[in-house]
């Protein structure tokens, strides 16, 4: 039985640009895995808070509205057992029911898991996508850099 977004989660995609809406709303129906729209569209306040607390690293977030006026990312965040939890084991299914979304509706995807255009990502499964943000590590390790991992990003 497939998924299907809840009203919260339609509410948060209010504002968000209607191809990565039309994405979330395949990715629900083929994910093995269920999630929630935590967040959408974000106001000025929302991202300042977000970046104080060290959640967020800019205020030029793409949940802020951009040139055209609408968002243009979203969380999605798996829902375990009645519960939002930002666990990874749960969240690469997630990510290769947009991977894969995103390639049906022709939408480019920059996933924060590992900071990079999901088309780049070879094979739509959840070991593909925790491969990613493997390498994504490793590279900026090799690089003396930090990472920042945002898997429901």
């Amino acid at each position: 039985m497939p998924y299907v977004l809840g009203a919260k989660s339609r509410a948060e995609l209010k504002g968000v640009h209607p191809n990565l809406v039309r994405v979330v709303e395949r990715a629900i129906q083929i994910t093995t895995q269920d999630f929630s729209v935590h967040d959408g569209l974000r106001t000025a306040e929302e991202q300042k808070a977000l970046v104080a607390s060290g959640a967020s690293q800019t205020m030029n977030s793409m949940h802020r509205p951009q040139g055209d006026g609408f968002g243009h990312a979203v969380d999605l965040v798996p829902f375990v057992n009645g519960k939002m939890r930002w666990e990874w084991p749960a969240i690469y299914p997630i990510a290769a029911a947009v991977w894969q979304a995103s390639r049906e509706l022709g939408v480019s995807i920059r996933w924060g898991g590992a900071w990079i255009n999901m088309a780049d990502i070879k094979t739509g499964t959840p070991n593909a996508m925790k491969a990613a943000v493997n390498a994504y590590g490793a590279a900026r390790r090799k690089l003396g850099k930090a990472t920042f991992t945002d898997g429901p990003h």
